[in-house]
């Protein structure tokens, strides 16, 4: 019996292959001859010229973040935006959750925002505004 089939990656190629899965195996792009990352079965690549996509398909690759088929469905959810990335990074940062786990949470709890101005630090609403 065949094993299933899984998606590898070149970044730098911008391009997906699907081959059958085995861990002690190196995959090789057959393009640019660098190693492929093992990305998962439940892996859709985006178009070769959409460069933001591939942006933030690097970024979640890079953290550990992969496309794996669960019990009830998909792989569950992914940021498709870099505002997203970053909207999770900066929750990240300041929660002191690992980013690989903030990347996958659905919804990111917000925090206050922090203001840069100085005048502004330390002061009530009512003082700031002039009321």
């Amino acid at each position: 019996m065949a094993h299933a089939k899984t998606s590898y990656v070149c970044l730098p190629c911008r391009a997906s292959y699907k081959q059958p899965y085995d861990r002690d195996r190196q995959r090789i792009c057959p393009r640019c001859t660098q190693p492929l990352t093992h990305a998962g079965s439940a892996f859709a690549a985006p178009r070769r010229r959409d460069t933001a996509a591939w942006r933030t398909l690097s970024v979640l690759l890079h953290a550990g973040v992969r496309f794996h088929k669960s019990c009830c469905g998909g792989p569950g959810y992914r940021p498709r935006t870099l505002a997203e990335v970053r909207e999770r990074m900066t929750y990240a940062r300041r929660s002191g959750e690992p980013f690989a786990r903030s990347l996958v949470r659905y919804e990111v709890p917000s925090f206050p925002p922090r203001s840069r101005d100085k005048r502004l630090r330390g002061k009530g609403r009512s003082d700031a505004y002039g009321g």
